[in-house]
């Protein structure tokens, strides 16, 4: 497939700011050899992987851009699987929430987005529930229900359209500049919220829930990421500044309340990470709670305007 410029120069320079960021890393060891660099230069190693396997599969074919975001979606529900805990007269549902991947990636891959839309809120929402309750387990019921259904919402659902937005526009190439807009500003307003708030950080939004989050770091953010939305979107995507301004400023707002979400998760189970599977990082779901909302906020606001 072709890929567009100006998509393979941003992919280009993310491969440039990582050599740069190796070499920032190299200098800060000479300049203070005695400081422990580890998980720093493990979240860097684990972006080269991330950011080379997604290039590679730009390139490739959408089948394969497909076929990751399945194996991220899979991945994503087997760590939150296998963080909460499970009846056993419930394993039967393991199975049909795992099976819900496979049959929404169909209806992605043929770009049905009546049956997309409604898989799992409408058919899971039924089909989970009938399914445990023919097993006859009435102990814990509706919190196996409550966790299993918001499992496949966060994993199967919202990840899926991450996917969708991919072949939204029934062309490759401007699907991979939609998809980059939304990766580059999602993981983009994390790292924008992390540095304002440790510089300017006074005031705590959720302490109990992640007290390194602050309204400056929330507001630093939430600016910054609305002014790069401004300058990329109309050079990746279809959408005008003024429309790119709008998105970005729904990403940082969503992304944010996602990984937010997903800490109160974590602090609910009494776990730090969701996983180990990416070094420096933890797990995928640490990786892409940001899109848990935003993905679908995102994808609902180009979808409504200009598809």
């Amino acid at each position: 497939m072709s890929i567009d410029p100006t998509v393979g120069f941003t992919v280009a320079a993310m491969v440039g700011i990582l050599v740069v960021a190796e070499i920032v890393v190299l200098g800060l060891r000479r300049l203070a050899p005695g400081v422990d660099r580890t998980e720093l230069t493990q979240r860097i190693r684990s972006w080269w992987v991330i950011v080379l396997a997604g290039g590679i599969a730009l390139v490739l074919d959408t089948t394969v851009v497909l076929i990751l975001l399945a194996l991220v979606s899979y991945l994503a529900l087997k760590e939150y699987l296998s963080m909460i805990p499970t009846r056993r007269a419930d394993r039967i549902v393991l199975l049909v929430a795992y099976l819900a991947i496979p049959t929404q990636w169909v209806w992605i891959a043929v770009r049905d987005y009546g049956i997309f839309i409604v898989w799992v809120p409408v058919y899971l929402f039924i089909a989970i529930p009938s399914v445990m309750v023919l097993r006859g387990e009435t102990a814990g019921f509706l919190r196996a229900l409550g966790t299993m259904f918001w499992g496949s919402m966060l994993s199967v659902f919202a990840i899926g359209h991450v996917a969708y937005l991919y072949v939204l526009p029934g062309d490759e190439s401007s699907g991979a500049g939609l998809l980059l807009m939304l990766l580059l500003l999602t993981q983009g307003n994390d790292v924008a919220q992390y540095i304002w708030g440790r510089v300017l950080g006074r005031r705590r939004v959720a302490p109990t829930v992640s007290p390194n989050k602050t309204v400056e770091g929330f507001l630093g953010g939430l600016v910054t990421t609305t002014v790069v939305a401004t300058v990329i979107g109309p050079l990746l995507t279809p959408l005008s500044w003024p429309m790119s301004m709008a998105a970005g400023a729904i990403l940082a707002v969503t992304g944010f309340l996602g990984d937010l979400t997903v800490s109160a998760v974590k602090r609910d189970l009494g776990v730090k990470d969701t996983g180990s599977l990416i070094p420096g990082h933890g797990g995928v779901l640490d990786r892409v709670d940001s899109l848990i909302f935003a993905a679908p906020l995102f994808f609902h606001f180009v979808h409504y305007f200009y598809y």
